[in-house]
């Protein structure tokens, strides 16, 4: 498959494991791993949380817009995790290949409660506070990451090192060790 800018975009549901994946794949492929949700957060110099708690989730939502944008138009040859609203933004197919890291609610919660910095992990994500939103989130969001994967990776109960090795397969890539 011809990676789109050769760009390889992750999506999917916040706490899936978008950065650590992008981490483990970027290494592997000698390539420049970015995270939105740290670019944001340099760019307004706050915190995501703080972001939400001073100007709501719109304005958060624009600053992802004005990201995707100069991703599709200025970045080539890197590993780009987003944030799990990301896919509202209309420019995502222009940035790169995207890949749905796909899983299911119940298991990104426990995945992220047995982390060994769960509290930061749950502390960062404002949009899991309520446990009962957060589900309801989650399921108005599949259909969407589902239509605008082109790859979908089943991601629950693999390790990184596993899923680097299914996205290289569906995207045919050899090692650059």
């Amino acid at each position: 498959m011809k990676i789109k800018n050769n760009n390889i975009v992750l999506i999917g549901f916040m706490g899936v494991g978008k950065g650590t994946v992008a981490r483990a794949l970027s290494k592997n492929l000698k390539t420049m791993n970015l995270d939105c949700d740290d670019l944001i957060e340099s760019s307004a110099n706050m915190k995501i949380k703080d972001i939400f708690s001073t100007y709501g989730e719109t304005y958060f939502r624009n600053l992802e817009k004005t990201l995707a944008k100069f991703l599709a138009s200025s970045v080539r040859n890197a590993i780009i995790s987003t944030g799990g609203g990301f896919i509202h933004a209309k420019d995502i197919k222009k940035i790169g290949t995207t890949i749905y890291l796909k899983s299911s609610f119940d298991a990104i919660i426990t995945r992220m409660q047995n982390s060994e910095n769960s509290e930061k992990k749950f502390a960062k994500r404002p949009l899991l506070k309520d446990p009962n939103k957060a589900r309801e989130l989650f399921n108005s969001r599949v259909e969407m990451y589902e239509k605008k994967a082109d790859i979908t990776i089943n991601v629950e109960n693999k390790t990184p090192k596993q899923i680097v090795k299914e996205i290289k397969k569906a995207l045919s890539l050899k090692d650059k060790n």
